[in-house]
């Protein structure tokens, strides 16, 4: 508004000095005189003030030079003095049209004056009431940043006494005791969930009680008294209830998982009395730890019992080795032998106790079997034994770790406080039964049935049998390499010339370690162990030398060949029926069969063939040193032998053939003898074949009599045994 004022005073003070000057022009010419002017005021335009700077003409001059109409003027050659005439004239006469235009709007201009006097004191009142309302806004502003500073206090008061509020209001709340409570507590059965309801809420106020105890809240002491009553009367309740559950564990014929179950329910009863009454709690455990472990130990004492009765009545006494002939003689008073000792040494469908599905199957019942008149070997009741003992050990582990809440080695010790008497009934009852037990295969599957167990329970995740496992084991592996090296011992002390007759057939000591053997071999394979196979190799080893040692026996090679063959064959056979192609009991005999094989056969073509193999033989060895000429001086042995051959081979053969299939008892192996024996006479008449193709026997007249190879394939493929 002052701007605008300035303006427009400064607009007024001109237009009144142009009037002034044109009212004084007017005058002049009228003869006001000289005398009457005021001086011009023509300020920056007033060239006689000392102000003037003549420098700055050089620069006007300059600028007029460089107008269009001064160069045109200079360019065509103008009088500058007519000129600047003329221009004085038309500006005079301009000035006079302006001051004619000035004088007939001075009426307007008078107007716009009044006009622009009366915006002047307009824009004054306004800034007038500007100013009034900035001076107003400056107190508002003022009182609004008072409201603020009080808002904010007010906000802070509010905040603090909200939170103040809250934590009276937590404190109240667990300090309260609601009557819902205290009827729950004092008349509600402890089945009722609306006991275990207010029972938790009642825990709830009894640790924030103690907790604002220890910060020294004086209101506890309002409300101790009555906690304490109720904990009482709560206490009370729950030992009745939880001990009346632990004595109907000794009701007879009593399914203890029930009881058990029922208390999972109201785990929380033990967990109330362990955080508040520890002397309570302290005797519940340990009436539980006496009930159960005389439960535990009474059931499996009675059932070990009862199981052992229905083991088979024939077991395998420290006689009943490998190595013992079946017609050893015993004293007058001794107990009679099993009817056949191969049965010790035979897996048969024993195996099967470790195969998944017989493992985990129902326990077995002994007045069940005992009705049905059934039998069992003692691997079958061992791990109907352990199976049970696991169930119950797995079930009662983790009952513990969530009744009594405990873990770890707490509860380790808790377990074992409740299952350590019988576990330890069963290692001195399997330690007692191992001290006579001589069956290497049944106690080889205990040690397998323990190991697939013990995962069992590591799956489970129940650790608190595992060293339980290692003992069992540390009864069992001792007493399996014991009978091992028992039998190996007797195979090793074994006197052929006391085992009666010989015979070429298949021993009964080579049979039973193939049963034996083989019966490891496949149990071995499911979880290796080298210790095994290493007790099997010392076997192996001794059985070779035995099976040797009775070969020498016989007076010629053939028997002895025949002997050696058939035992191989079938050690062979048994093993290949159990173990894998690749096992190194399978590898072994299978190249001794080979060698005596092949020695067989040479020794079965020698008696009818062994001229020609003579011959063959030193004929090679002549044309290989490049003696070749030596052959002519065999023309009548040459002869011979073809005349000899031609006559008698097909007899030779027949009888090669009867020969062969009286002495294996297995056929396929019979065959296979004979097929060899065949292909080889074949290999040797073609190679005679190619000594009488040399230049010295090639004019031999007898080479007519040679038999066509072809047709001697053909004719010995008629002696082929078909099985």
């Amino acid at each position: 508004m002052a701007a605008a004022a300035t303006m427009a005073a400064a607009a007024r003070e001109l237009m009144l000095r142009a009037g002034a000057s044109d009212m004084e022009e007017e005058e002049g010419p009228l003869g006001g005189g000289p005398g009457l002017q005021e001086p011009l005021q023509l300020g920056e335009l007033d060239i006689s003030s000392d102000e003037f700077i003549l420098d700055e003409v050089d620069v006007h001059i300059q600028a007029n030079l460089e107008d269009e109409l001064v160069k045109e003027a200079l360019k065509t050659g103008v009088d500058l003095r007519h000129y600047s005439k003329q221009v004085e004239l038309e500006l005079q006469q301009i000035e006079q049209k302006s001051i004619r235009d000035y004088i007939q709007e001075s009426e307007n201009i008078a107007s716009l004056h009044n006009q622009i006097t009366a915006c002047d004191a307009v824009l004054e009142r306004m800034e007038q009431m500007l100013g009034a309302f900035q001076s107003d806004l400056s107190s508002i502003s003022s009182e609004i940043r008072t409201l603020q500073e009080q808002s904010g206090a007010m906000n802070i008061r509010l905040r603090n006494r909200q939170a103040v509020r809250g934590k009276l209001g937590e404190l109240v709340d667990g300090l309260i005791v609601p009557s819902a409570l205290i009827t729950a507590i004092l008349e509600a059965p402890v089945t009722e969930p609306r006991f275990l309801e207010q029972l938790q809420e009642l825990d709830a106020k009894a640790a924030a009680v103690r907790e604002q105890e220890g910060r020294g809240t004086a209101a506890c002491a309002d409300v101790r008294g009555i906690l304490d009553r109720l904990r009482v009367k709560a206490v009370t309740k729950i030992r009745e209830f939880i001990l009346q559950k632990i004595y109907s564990f000794r009701k007879p014929m009593t399914n203890y998982q029930i009881p058990q179950t029922a208390l999972l329910k109201y785990r929380f009863f033990y967990q109330f009395l362990l955080g508040n009454e520890r002397a309570t709690a302290k005797e519940i455990r340990d009436e539980y730890v006496e009930t159960l472990s005389k439960i535990y130990l009474s059931y499996y004492r009675s059932y070990l019992g009862r199981l052992m009765k229905v083991q088979y009545e024939e077991v395998a006494e420290k006689d009943d080795l490998m190595g013992v002939e079946d017609t050893a003689k015993k004293g007058f008073f001794s107990k009679p032998s099993l009817r056949s000792r191969n049965t010790i040494f035979t897996l048969g469908t024993r195996g099967s106790v470790i195969s998944p599905t017989e493992l985990e199957a129902p326990i077995l019942v002994p007045h069940t079997a005992q009705r049905g008149e059934q039998r069992y070997p003692f691997e079958a009741l061992f791990r109907s034994q352990h199976y049970a003992l696991l169930d119950n050990s797995c079930r009662e582990y983790l009952f513990i770790c969530e009744f009594f809440v405990v873990s770890g080695s707490a509860a380790h010790d808790l377990f074992h406080a409740v299952m350590g008497r019988t576990l330890g009934m069963t290692l001195k009852h399997l330690e007692s039964y191992l001290t006579d037990c001589y069956d290497a295969i049944a106690v080889f599957l205990c040690i397998h049935i323990v190991l697939r167990f013990r995962n069992i329970a590591a799956k489970r995740d129940v650790p608190a049998l595992d060293r339980y496992w290692e003992q069992v084991l540390a009864l069992l592996w001792p007493r399996f390499e014991l009978i091992l090296e028992m039998n190996v011992q007797s195979v090793r002390s074994t006197d052929p010339q006391r085992l009666g007759g010989l015979d070429t057939r298949p021993h009964y000591i080579t049979r039973r370690y193939a049963e034996f053997s083989s019966a490891l071999v496949s149990i071995n394979q499911t979880i290796p162990n080298e210790r095994t196979m290493q007790l099997l190799g010392q076997l192996q080893v001794e059985v070779e030398n035995f099976v040797l040692r009775v070969a020498a026996e016989f007076s010629s090679r053939k028997e002895q060949l025949v002997f050696l063959i058939n035992n191989y064959d079938m050690m062979l056979g048994v093993l290949m029926e159990r173990a894998a192609d690749d096992s190194k009991e399978v590898e072994s005999f299978q190249q001794l069969l080979n060698a005596r094989t092949q020695e067989f056969i040479e020794e079965l073509l020698s008696p009818p063939f062994g001229g020609l193999v003579a011959f063959v033989k030193e004929a090679e060895a002549l044309i290989e040193r490049g003696q070749a000429e030596r052959l002519r001086g065999e023309e009548a042995r040459v002869t011979q032998l073809i005349r000899g051959f031609g006559s008698s081979w097909k007899s030779s053969v027949e009888s090669l053939s009867q020969d062969v299939m009286r002495s294996f008892t297995n056929f396929r192996n019979g065959t296979s003898i004979i097929q060899g024996a065949l292909t080889q006479l074949i290999q040797l008449y073609h190679r005679f074949h190619r000594v009488l193709s040399q230049p010295q026997l090639r004019a031999l007249p007898a080479r007519a009599e040679l038999i066509n190879i072809h047709h001697l394939m053909v004719e010995l493929k008629k002696h082929k045994p078909n099985f």
